[in-house]
């Protein structure tokens, strides 16, 4: 490895310490929580953060606009949210000349980190309407490319419990985000110290670590961080043995629909790096690889009926599909 990239990783290793204990100010505890998101937005990504009301998630995201030093922005997803009031519009406006022309108004995904909060509320329309943002970093309107900011990422929240009045993402979406993160009840310990930070006259104040450009370089550090050939293989087991179309997955064939594709494999070159850094590593390993099981493949697989009739569930699949492949329990 050069030693100017060895300078470089350890450079950006000791700015994510400094990151995560400024985070840790205004969102306590939950280190699996913050490492996953953080290394979604190192891998250039978007998070989906899935849990009940009540447990951080949009604080973590007010927080880390902050820290990372992104321009935020946050949509309420509801029912009757039109395409329109996430990109904007073009309104027709009369100058005092009396000429006319329509002038486009940015909808609030002209941002650098937007926050679709309760995103599984909106309808597949709407949904839609962040397709080619997420790929593509861009929105078509009225025939034109608008670029959106840069970097530009989602962080979307979804309630694992309340489903009435909810549409179900489409698999197409789900792909588009690099993990899922699953947010947990905290432990006792920390819900106690949450109570005493919170509850008092004032509350800790962040401070900005990184910035835009500083995230988009680190962003180009993690691509060119080396990979091990065991790692390499390691992720192209895991994935195709989680297909049950493939011969290595055909165990599978009476258990999911569909499993994960290339998308998946792809998300996991790049999270095991992050892993590796936000460790204080300068290389991933297998473990990393099955430590990220869950957040990578969870979205991308899903259960046939046969399956859901016995109670199977798709944490229980991995996590066997894992040991199986890579012979190491995968990460709770």
């Amino acid at each position: 490895m050069a030693e100017a990239l060895v300078q470089q990783i350890e450079s950006l290793g000791d700015r994510l310490v400094a990151a995560k204990a400024s985070i840790d100010k205004r969102f306590i505890g939950q280190e699996k929580v913050v490492d996953l998101v953080l290394a979604a937005l190192l891998c250039g990504g978007h998070a989906l953060l899935v849990g009940l009301p009540g447990l951080g998630k949009t604080r973590l995201v007010d927080t880390l606009s902050t820290v990372m030093g992104l321009r935020g922005s946050r949509i309420q997803f509801t029912p009757d949210l039109m395409p329109a009031d996430i990109l904007g519009s073009e309104v027709l406006e009369t100058a005092a000349d009396g000429t006319r022309a329509f002038r486009f108004i940015e909808g609030p995904i002209f941002c650098q980190l937007l926050m679709a909060d309760e995103i599984n509320r909106a309808s597949p329309r709407t949904q839609s309407a962040l397709l080619q943002a997420m790929q593509e970093q861009e929105v078509t309107i009225a025939g034109q490319h608008r670029p959106l900011g840069r970097p530009f990422h989602v962080l979307a929240t979804q309630n694992p419990i309340e489903q009435e009045g909810t549409y179900p993402l489409p698999e197409a979406q789900l792909d588009r985000f690099l993990v899922q993160v699953d947010v947990e009840y905290p432990t006792r310990a920390t819900e106690r110290d949450i109570l005493l930070a919170t509850t008092g006259s004032e509350e800790a104040q962040v401070h900005q670590v990184f910035s835009a450009g500083e995230l988009l370089e680190a962003q180009s550090v993690i691509r060119r961080m080396p990979v091990g050939e065991s790692v390499v293989e390691a992720i192209l087991d895991l994935v195709r043995a989680c297909r049950p179309g493939e011969p290595e997955g055909a165990a599978l064939a009476d258990t999911l629909s569909w499993g994960p594709g290339p998308r998946a494999a792809q998300a996991l070159m790049l999270t095991v790096r992050a892993r590796a850094l936000l460790d204080g590593r300068l290389a991933p390993s297998v473990a990393d690889v099955a430590a990220l099981a869950r957040p990578v493949l969870t979205h991308r697989m899903a259960l046939n009926f046969a399956a859901r009739a016995r109670g199977e569930s798709l944490g229980a699949v991995i996590d066997r599909v894992t040991a199986r492949s890579l012979g190491i329990e995968a990460a709770a």
